[in-house]
């Protein structure tokens, strides 16, 4: 026995095939909307988000979404919700221009993690940010070790922001990639220049059973490199 399809419950639902000719309109009334409240935003609402603007964008696209297809809902709904956005958004960075400290609390601060070609322990524990995670950005900015790296810098929209030695002043560094990082040891059996795993600070060592790093106290070691970064 063949199943009996009512084609038209199928795809349309409970409404009839006009409702697909008002929706279409609604969409495009809503797509200006959403075009005309990014444009009032400025250009700060259309390039790499802030975690601020990301609040913002959501918002307006949840405000947007509702009004294309619920027929119960006016499209004067969203322009009152987009009106209020947009004010919102022009008050708050106003004041986030006039008071950097409120700048500060609703958008972070920038973050340095590494400086001189080691961790910045005490910052990098404050972020999300695990080793692994870490060292996969950097990898792919083609950097093997931490002694190719001056100073690495967590911009508040989350971006990575690198700056490199020249390769006449690249320092010995804890390596990143995961062949010769997965190597730490704890006894030191053969004497040279090693970088502690925690925080990347390199020292020479003779042989010994255990050496704490002096300063963060760890005690796993992984033999430091200083090759030249592929560009």
């Amino acid at each position: 026995m063949l199943l009996s399809i009512d084609w038209t419950a199928f795809l349309v639902g409970e409404e009839n095939w006009e409702f697909l000719v008002e929706i279409s309109l609604r969409t495009i009334v809503m797509y200006f909307i959403i075009l005309i409240g990014l444009r009032l935003l400025g250009k700060r609402g259309v390039r790499q988000l802030s975690v601020f603007e990301l609040v913002v964008i959501i918002s307006l696209g949840s405000a947007a979404g509702d009004p294309m297809f619920y027929k119960e809902i006016g499209l004067m709904v969203p322009i009152v919700i987009f009106t209020v956005i947009v004010g919102a958004y022009r008050i708050t960075t106003y004041a986030m221009a006039k008071n950097p400290k409120f700048d500060d609390l609703v958008e972070g601060k920038c973050v340095y993690l590494i400086k001189d070609g080691e961790f910045n322990t005490e910052e990098f524990s404050k972020e999300t940010f695990a080793h692994d995670e870490f060292f996969s950005e950097m990898r792919q900015q083609s950097i093997s070790h931490l002694g190719q790296v001056e100073t690495a810098i967590l911009e508040t929209s989350g971006n990575l922001s690198i700056y490199y030695y020249p390769d006449e002043s690249i320092k010995y560094g804890l390596p990143i990639l995961p062949a010769l990082f997965d190597n730490c040891i704890e006894s030191i059996s053969e004497p040279g220049k090693y970088a502690c795993t925690y925080c990347g600070n390199v020292e020479l060592l003779t042989t010994v059973a255990e050496y704490k790093c002096p300063k963060c106290e760890h005690k796993k070691w992984v033999k430091a490199i200083n090759i030249c970064r592929v560009k």
